[in-house]
């Protein structure tokens, strides 16, 4: 396990890696230094390229965004992406990801799950995109990655409505792969990495190659938040959010 990061827990393996999102004070909320550490990662996977499990400290995937960090962002900050251009580049990762889930994946901690190529959840995970309750976007990617994931009526129905995908729905609309016990979540995610391990790497790699395919995204997301997160409305509402979490 390295010890080198303060957000994630890694444990490189000769077939594959493991990051392990590691906020416990916070549900695993995605902030600036979690950003950082997870590039990290991506560059040492785009040197070596291994797959990559990604999943949650404790019973909760990521519990969003930090908001606090979001409320104080402008129009450059959702310029340059930061969250977006992360959730690309892991996306564009050569090797296979595969996401494992317990309990919430809310905002952020969707969109991230969103980025990678499989998901495995446990009967107690949740998606949802509450952005637009604090008067932004969900602009790292489920704006069309969802659509992609899911089609386009039940990625409205979760952007536009509100709705949360309990494992159920995610499983029934393809979002998840499997639903497993909690305690049987990372052994189910490592046997799935273990049968691609008996593939060739680079058929694995090449396959995803052709799979995947470019778009407008993360250009028009990145715009659409650069107006939003200089209004009011969007400030107004963090800061009530905030407020509501410290009574």
């Amino acid at each position: 396990m390295d010890e080198d990061f303060e957000t994630l827990r890694v444990e490189r393996r000769e077939d594959r890696t493991v990051v392990e999102l590691y906020r416990p004070e916070a549900r695993n909320a995605i902030n600036a230094r979690m950003i950082a550490e997870l590039h990290r990662v991506c560059a040492e996977l785009e040197e070596v390229p291994r797959p990559l499990l990604l999943t949650g400290h404790g019973t909760v995937f990521a519990g969003g965004a930090d908001i606090a960090e979001l409320r104080e962002r402008g129009r450059d900050e959702a310029l340059a992406g930061i969250n977006s251009r992360l959730f690309e580049r892991l996306h564009r990762l050569r090797a296979p990801t595969v996401a494992a889930i317990d309990g919430w994946a809310l905002g952020g901690g969707a969109e991230l799950s969103y980025a990678c190529d499989i998901r495995i959840a446990t009967p107690e995970a949740v998606f949802a995109q509450p952005e637009p309750g604090l008067g932004i976007i969900a602009g790292a990617g489920a704006c069309w990655r969802l659509k992609e994931l899911v089609g386009v009526s039940v990625a409205k129905q979760v952007l536009l409505g509100g709705m949360r995908l309990d494992a159920e729905a995610a499983l029934r609309h393809g979002l998840v792969a499997r639903i497993v016990p909690s305690e049987e979540l990372r052994e189910s995610a490592h046997a799935l990495l273990d049968r691609m391990a008996a593939s060739s790497a680079t058929a694995l790699r090449m396959t995803k190659m052709v799979l995947d395919a470019d778009g407008p995204h993360p250009l028009a997301d990145d715009l659409t938040q650069a107006v939003l997160f200089e209004s009011a409305d969007k400030h107004e509402r963090m800061t009530r959010f905030l407020e509501r979490k410290k009574r």
